[in-house]
């Protein structure tokens, strides 16, 4: 267990913590120490997430990708003509190209990811790709759903519909996901959601994707810590946390933590904490669906399940969920 050793270094006028701050000071004072995966992506940890999407180990990214390449026309048929199109967790916008691509005079893109550098980059390049397309990059989490700032919905536009490749809803907790999801159904109303989600497989293929021969992953996970250490001089010794990554069959999620190896002090918003040798600190979970159980979970919060592509292996799948909008008592989709 960590434990605070005593309070120091505190000014007589305290700036305000950042949200990192303040989720980091709770994650060493739990009993269980865990923390949100989104601090993974400043601009650093979104370059080695690139870097993990082309590992041959890791194969979510191509994957999906060839599902997109293979299917997009029929998607965008499901999005409809003249849409605005949003994009949770953005990131690089490779996935969003395609889309792109494929729909019928989209209207705008709003491409929303909590890492700013990264994100402007991506959107500068989309715009030059696509100059016709009003690209909107919004710097939020968007895991607050229900506030984020998105420009009203155009005169001429169609309809609002959603973009959420790369299977981050399973980083999600199960009330998470689902609580993401209802606030989806209530915002995309009228359109609908284009989700990627990675499947229940053999675990040692996940194993493998999640600890690869090239320790690209382990950094990614490391650098949660060297993040604590540039933007709050926290003092993590980095060598002497070991990347661990497991399969958990039961809950069916892989599960990447740090293990301290060695006892170590460091200091967070003017708080020592201990670090003992053994401890764990949790960093990710990664929940895999069957095809059946995600349809399910998505119409109990407000979706009508459509379509559903997979890959020829079923590793991985995209859906089409239609949101309806709502009059009175009857609704058109």
């Amino acid at each position: 267990m960590l434990n605070p050793v005593y309070k120091a270094h505190h000014s007589p006028c305290p700036t305000a913590r950042s949200p990192f701050e303040t989720d980091l000071i709770a994650c060493l004072e739990g009993a269980i120490h865990q923390i949100s995966p989104k601090y993974f992506y400043d601009d650093e940890g979104s370059r080695l997430f690139d870097q993990i999407c082309g590992l041959p180990e890791y194969y979510v990214t191509r994957t999906e990708i060839g599902i997109l390449e293979r299917d997009i026309a029929a998607m965008a048929a499901c999005m409809g003509a003249d849409a605005e199109v949003v994009e949770f967790g953005a990131g690089s916008l490779q996935k969003a190209k395609l889309l792109i691509d494929a729909l019928e005079q989209p209207r705008r893109f709003v491409a929303v990811d909590i890492s700013g550098e990264h994100l402007h980059r991506a959107a500068s390049q989309l715009r030059n790709r696509f100059p016709g397309v009003d690209i909107v990059p919004l710097v939020e989490d968007f895991t607050g759903i229900d506030t984020l700032s998105l420009p009203p919905l155009l005169q001429d536009s169609g309809r609002r519909v959603g973009f959420f490749p790369g299977s981050t809803l399973g980083n999600f907790t199960p009330i998470e996901a689902r609580s993401f999801l209802k606030s989806a159904a209530r915002l995309l109303a009228g359109g609908g959601l284009l989700i990627g989600v990675d499947l229940v497989k053999d675990p040692r293929r996940l194993h493998a994707a999640y600890n690869d021969a090239a320790g690209v992953t382990a950094a990614f996970n490391r650098n949660l810590l060297a993040r604590a250490n540039r933007e709050l001089d926290a003092g993590f010794n980095l060598d002497a946390f070991e990347h661990y990554a497991f399969y958990h069959p039961v809950l069916q999620r892989m599960e990447m933590h740090l293990i301290c190896l060695e006892p170590q002090h460091v200091c967070v918003g003017g708080r020592e904490f201990v670090l003992q040798a053994g401890e764990s600190i949790h960093t990710e979970n990664s929940h895999k669906y069957t095809v059946e159980g995600f349809q399910a979970l998505a119409k109990d919060c407000g979706f009508l399940p459509k379509a559903v592509w997979l890959d020829p292996d079923r590793l991985f799948s995209v859906h089409w969920l239609a949101s309806p909008r709502t009059h009175g008592k009857g609704e058109v989709q």
